[in-house]
C-alpha cells in the first residue's frame, strides 16, 4: 500500500543529492571526487543502518553461492551511468541530457517488466501500460523541455558547448544507454537483496561497489583531494557532505520495492518524485540552487506523469 507514494519520496531525494553533490564539487573541483565522497558517505550511512537494524552487515557466501556474476554489478553500472551524463552534459546540453535518460530508464523498465529480467516479477505489458509509460514521457517532456523553453523562448540558440545537431546521434544513443544502465540497477539490486534477505545490506553491496570503483578512477587519474571555499561563497555548508547517504535511501527503497511494485513502476514512480523535486528545489532555490520560476506547464506535467504512474499501477 504504502510502497508506491515511498518509492515517489525516494526519487525525490535524488534532485536534492545533486544539489548537495554539485555544491560538493564546486570545494573539490572535481566531479569523480564529489561522487567518490558521496559514495563514501553513503557506505557508511548503510553500513551503521545495517548494523543498528539488523544486528550486523554481513551475510552468508552460501545465499549467494551459484548466482551469476551480474547480481554483484548494481554499483558499478550506478558509476558508469553517473560519469556517462557528466560527459554528455557539455555535449548534448541540459534538457536532452535529462529527457533522454529518463526515456531510456522507462524502455528499460518496460523491458525488464516483460521478461522478467534479472529475477524481478514478469509483468506483460498491456495496451494500458503502454498508455501509461506514454503519459509519463509525456509528463517529463512538459515538465523539462516545453516548460524551459517557456521560460526562455528566446533560447533557440544551441547551448554553447553543445555538439551541432549532425555530430549528435551517437551522443544521444549513448544517454539512452546510460538510462538503461541505471535502470538495470534497480532489479539487479533487489536481487541480490532477495538471495541474502536484506534489501539494506544489497544496497551496502552497490554502494561499496561504486565506491571501489570511483577511488579506483581516482586513483587513475592521479586526482588530488583538496577542499576549498569556491570564489563568491563565504564558507562551504555541512549539508554539501550529506548527499551519499540520501543516495543510499533511494537504492535501498529500489532493492525492497522492485520485488513488490516491478521494475517499470519502481522506475516510472521515482522519475516521478524525482522530476517534481527538480522543479521545487527550482522554484525555492533550496541549499543555494538558483531560483528559476516554475510554470503552470510544468505543473501539468507533473500531474500527467502522476496520472501514467498510478495508470500502470492499477492495471
Amino acid at each position: 500500500m504504502f510502497a508506491l507514494p515511498l518509492m515517489i519520496l525516494g526519487g525525490a531525494l535524488l534532485p536534492i543529492q545533486t544539489t548537495f553533490n554539485s555544491r560538493l564539487r564546486e570545494s573539490v573541483g572535481s566531479p569523480f571526487l564529489s561522487s567518490l565522497v558521496s559514495f563514501i558517505g553513503g557506505t557508511l550511512f548503510l553500513l551503521f543502518l545495517s548494523t543498528v537494524v539488523e544486528g550486523h552487515f554481513w551475510f552468508s557466501p552460501e545465499d549467494v553461492s551459484g548466482q551469476p556474476f551480474w547480481i554483484w554489478t548494481g554499483g558499478l553500472l550506478g558509476v558508469i551511468g553517473l560519469t556517462t551524463n557528466i560527459f554528455i552534459f557539455p555535449k548534448l546540453g541540459g534538457v536532452q541530457s535529462v529527457i533522454l535518460p529518463i526515456t531510456g530508464q522507462i524502455l528499460m523498465g518496460l523491458i525488464i517488466d516483460q521478461f522478467g529480467l534479472f529475477h524481478a516479477p514478469q509483468t506483460s505489458l498491456t495496451p494500458f501500460r503502454s498508455i501509461g509509460a506514454a503519459l509519463v514521457l509525456t509528463g517529463v517532456f512538459a515538465a523539462v523541455l516545453l516548460g524551459r523553453r517557456a521560460k526562455a523562448p528566446d533560447s533557440g540558440t544551441q547551448q554553447q558547448g553543445a555538439t551541432s545537431p549532425g555530430s549528435q546521434l551517437g551522443w544521444q544513443a549513448l544517454a539512452i544507454f546510460s538510462g538503461f544502465l541505471m535502470a538495470m540497477q534497480s532489479p539487479i539490486n533487489a536481487s541480490l537483496g532477495t538471495l541474502i534477505g536484506s534489501g539494506l545490506k544489497a544496497a551496502l553491496v552497490s554502494f561499496t561497489v561504486g565506491t571501489l570503483v570511483l577511488l579506483f578512477i581516482a586513483l587513475a587519474l592521479r586526482l588530488k583531494f583538496r577542499v576549498r571555499v569556491p570564489g563568491g561563497k563565504t564558507a562551504n555548508p555541512l549539508w554539501m557532505w550529506v548527499g551519499g547517504p540520501l543516495g543510499a535511501i533511494f537504492v535501498t527503497f529500489n532493492a525492497l520495492f522492485v520485488p513488490i511494485l516491478g521494475a517499470g513502476s519502481t522506475i516510472m514512480a521515482a522519475l516521478t518524485g524525482m522530476v517534481t523535486a527538480s522543479l521545487i528545489v527550482d522554484k525555492f532555490g533550496i541549499f543555494e540552487a538558483p531560483r528559476r520560476p516554475v510554470t503552470v506547464l510544468q505543473a501539468a506535467g507533473i500531474a500527467v506523469m502522476l496520472a501514467g504512474v498510478a495508470l500502470i499501477r492499477l492495471t
